[in-house]
């Protein structure tokens, strides 16, 4: 579980996010070193191993200087379960809504499919064999399979030997052989094919009167669906569509998922990181003691022991979260982070702020990062057969305007350039390909953007609404 972790030291770390979030190296130190305390711990001496708690870390910033992205390429880097929630959709236990639990639930979840997906990934060459041969029994099926009137069926069969004739396996088997080869080199993949396909055989179910939590409406709806029979529906499907639906039944059936449920829920209490964005939202001023305040503290209150370390029960077993990564964000334009309950607050012993973007900032993010704006545009562009290219100058003036808008109207930090590149290639989006056939080039210039986007800037009231 450690390996990958075992790869990456913290200035590695950096440079992966690196690739992908420009500027906020402060942040980025902290989320690489709290990653990195990870591998430490569970190569620490075992005695002491349960009692080395994780760093928790609250980021402080405006919207859109890359909180969020942080914490999720961090969980990508570490190959870790990560979950993204927002605390104002919370509400105190005893008021009907989402409940903090779901949030461990939901990590769970995400491990769990995670390490299915591995499982399978494991087992893959021989799901592979198996699913060739089943499409290969429904194509040509083995002699000792035919039936009377069915193809294939000779009615010299020796009655006292109950055995084919030599020449009719033979040519049975060179048959299967020759189709063996055609399903291989994928010549036979747009041919229809009937498979019988596994469903589930429970129903959805309703409870009436009385309440009933989430973990246990999902055992009874478990423990009944594994009671029922599956049926099996019929599907006349292509032969490249049957290999991926057999694939996924056959895989299935090869892993063992309590071995599964097992080291997810390991994976999850061991790697897990929960992101808590809006956090300021359930802030509430000490001055105020009534109204919504309240049930804000409430939440707050509720989160405490999950973020301190407490079993919850899932539908896959019982987690116990002390060793998870709270990663908790928020603008705090209103609220401080000191009106958060004390008690939280020592949970999250790091503290970072996160800078606002500057105008090269802007023409970083642009031009820098693998998943940058106009890298994202060109491969769009490229599926039609059509170049699509920017001027350097071009990129400086798009970085000006997504800043000054900012300034002036709202600052969304990076999300702004979503909006403004948009602005600017919606006409070339729209007309390729009627009008920008394949094999065109685009070239996007210091005029144009100027062109398509300066009056729109200098008009205060269309600003507000379309950028």
């Amino acid at each position: 579980m450690t390996e990958h972790l075992n790869r990456l030291t913290p200035r590695q770390i950096v440079a992966e996010l690196d690739q992908y979030i420009i500027g906020q190296h402060e942040a980025k130190r902290n989320v690489a070193i709290a990653l990195r305390n990870r591998w430490r711990r569970m190569n620490s001496p075992a005695e002491i191993q349960q009692d080395i708690i994780p760093n928790n870390i609250l980021m402080i910033g405006a919207t859109g200087v890359g909180k969020t992205e942080i914490a999720r390429r961090l969980a990508k880097i570490a190959d870790a379960p990560f979950v993204k929630v927002e605390a104002s959709k919370f509400t105190e236990v005893g008021y009907v809504g989402r409940d903090v639990e779901s949030m461990v639930r939901d990590l769970v979840e995400q491990s769990v499919g995670m390490v299915k997906a591995q499982k399978k990934e494991e087992v893959k060459i021989k799901a592979e064999q198996l699913v060739e041969e089943l499409i290969l029994d429904i194509l040509i099926p083995p002699m000792h399979s035919l039936t009377p009137g069915s193809v294939g069926f000779d009615s010299t069969k020796s009655a006292s030997t109950g055995e084919m004739p030599g020449s009719d396996q033979e040519l049975n088997q060179r048959t299967r052989e020759r189709f063996r080869k055609k399903i291989k080199n994928g010549e036979l993949d747009s041919r229809k094919i009937e498979i019988e396909v596994q469903q589930n055989g429970s129903p959805n179910i309703g409870m009436i009167g009385g309440s009933v939590d989430d973990v246990s409406m999902m055992n009874i709806q478990e423990m009944i669906g594994n009671m029922m029979p599956k049926r099996g529906k019929k599907r006349k499907v292509t032969v490249s569509e049957a290999r991926q639906i057999l694939l996924e039944e056959e895989a299935s059936k090869l892993i063992d998922m309590d071995e599964v449920k097992e080291e997810a829920i390991r994976k999850a209490e061991n790697l897990g990181i929960i992101f808590i964005d809006e956090i300021d939202k359930v802030a509430s001023s000490r001055s105020s003691g009534s109204g919504p305040d309240v049930s804000r503290e409430g939440v707050q209150r509720d989160l405490l022991p999950i973020v301190e370390g407490s079993a919850v029960n899932t539908k896959h077993g019982i987690i116990n979260t002390d060793h998870i990564l709270f990663i908790a964000a928020g603008a705090f334009h209103v609220a401080k982070p000191s009106d958060l309950i004390p008690e939280l607050q020592g949970r999250f012993p790091i503290r970072v702020e996160l800078q606002s973007l500057t105008q090269d900032d802007f023409y970083q993010i642009l031009k820098a990062p693998k998943n940058a704006l106009t890298k994202q545009y060109e491969a769009m562009m490229r599926a039609e057969e059509v170049e699509l290219s920017f001027q350097d100058e071009a990129i400086h003036e798009i970085a000006k305007i997504a800043f000054e808008v900012n300034s002036e109207v709202e600052n969304i930090g990076a999300r702004r350039l979503q909006t403004v590149m948009s602005t600017l290639l919606n006409e070339f989006m729209f007309d390729i390909p009627d009008i920008i056939g394949p094999n065109a080039h685009v070239v996007i210039t210091k005029e144009m953007v100027e062109e398509k986007l300066s009056a729109l800037v200098q008009n205060r009231d269309l600003s507000q609404f379309i950028l």
